[in-house]
């Protein structure tokens, strides 16, 4: 099994990566630190991946870092790096590497603090590995000045280390760090490679891993949840249920209700499993006691933290109520296709009796503005619109189709 396993339907990303991977190789072990790369060197030191939500590309990342930290003897006869096996490929792929820094955020942002540690770290020689990699989960989500923070790193690299930053589109980046990072895009993974590998990796029975590839219409995390997780598959069971719930508008009114309220447990869920602990274990590092007061001067790292504990709140709610608007936005494509009789699989088969309901009672002109008010919606909590009202606005919307 070697690093690249994991990176579904992208053999054309995967090929070249790894050939990167082998020049990458060959010049830490033929030439001095500090060299500059030859010119026709497939190896870069920063990189840009995108493509839309589940087309692996934290896992190309992730796949190449190990790469680059291999240390497998067949290396020397000739092998391919990345062999999957060896303490640099485990290490770089199970997150304790010393020399490979994977930045995800649960927050709305990532700030220019912690870009500044990030670019401090990033000055280091390698301790123990080959390279120093920094593998930015979140690029889309850099604020403007940590934007700018980040570029300075990027412009003048140090000689061995290397940048892998990871969003949805080109757009999502500042122009000034992807023009001097080499892109890479992935695709959407095909529904049968999807299905494959969460039978393969993670044993789940064949019918209900297709069933899930296509639901989620090759979005290999949603798939894996979906599949395994019975409270996932009942919330989207309610969420295809909106169709047919907005012929009036107590009907609207409820089921955006509803779909806030599922939305804030979600997040609250998540708060009850992280923040307890985050807290606790900030008290006792400020050396507070168990049911007493906190010393002096304490009171602004306790703020700190509500405060990073309320934003990862926000961005929990709004991720769930993204994912109901993304099923939404499938079923109405179903819908769609139904109407003009195209030959595009259907992803929710498990609801076709609603889709063909909607499907008779309405014109695919109706079914446009629909899909339309769901992106709209989307788009009003981008600007922080507040979500009940945005979703109530959708609802309605798709009553009047």
């Amino acid at each position: 099994m070697t690093v690249w396993d994991d990176l579904v339907g992208q053999d054309r990303v995967r090929e070249q990566l790894a050939a990167a991977a082998r020049d990458a190789d060959a010049l830490v072990t033929a030439v001095s630190d500090g060299k500059p790369l030859d010119q026709g060197s497939k190896m870069t030191h920063a990189w840009l991946f995108t493509g839309p939500p589940g087309s692996g590309r934290s896992t190309a990342a992730r796949a190449f870092a190990a790469a680059l930290q291999c240390t497998s003897p067949d290396r020397a006869l000739g092998g391919a790096p990345g062999c999957g096996f060896c303490d640099g490929c485990h290490t770089s792929l199970v997150g304790t590497h010393a020399d490979v820094e994977v930045i995800r955020t649960d927050l709305l942002s990532i700030g220019v603090k912690e870009t500044r540690d990030l670019v401090r770290r990033a000055q280091l020689s390698p301790a123990v590995g080959r390279w120093q990699v920094i593998v930015m989960e979140d690029a889309d989500r850099l604020t403007e000045g940590a934007g700018n923070v980040l570029l300075k790193a990027v412009e003048e690299p140090a000689p061995r280390t290397v940048w892998m930053l990871c969003a949805p589109s080109l757009e999502d980046v500042l122009p000034t760090i992807r023009s001097r990072c080499r892109h890479l895009t992935l695709s959407t993974p095909p529904v049968e490679a999807v299905a494959d590998v969460l039978i393969r990796r993670d044993g789940i029975d064949p019918e209900r891993a297709h069933n899930a590839a296509r639901a989620t219409q090759g979005h290999i995390g949603r798939a894996r949840r979906l599949a395994t997780d019975e409270r996932a598959r009942a919330r989207r069971a309610a969420v295809l249920k909106v169709p047919l719930r907005v012929a009036d508008v107590g009907g609207c009114l409820k089921a955006a209700r509803e779909l806030i309220d599922t939305a804030t447990d979600d997040a609250k869920q998540l708060a009850e499993e992280v923040d307890a602990k985050e807290t606790e274990d900030l008290k006792a590092a400020l050396g507070g006691v168990a049911g007493g007061r906190m010393p002096r001067g304490t009171a602004g790292a306790m703020k700190e933290l509500e405060d990073k504990q309320k934003r990862r709140k926000t961005r929990t709610q709004r991720d769930s109520l993204d994912l109901a608007l993304t099923e939404l936005t499938g079923f109405y494509r179903d819908v769609l296709a139904l109407q003009l009789g195209s030959r595009l699989a259907i992803a929710n088969v498990d609801v076709q009796d609603s889709l063909d309901r909607i499907a008779e009672s309405s014109t695919p002109a109706q079914t446009l503005r629909r899909i339309e008010s769901v992106i709209a919606c989307r788009e009003a909590m981008d600007r922080n619109v507040a979500p009940l009202l945005a979703v109530e606005a959708m609802t309605m919307a798709l009553r009047a189709g």
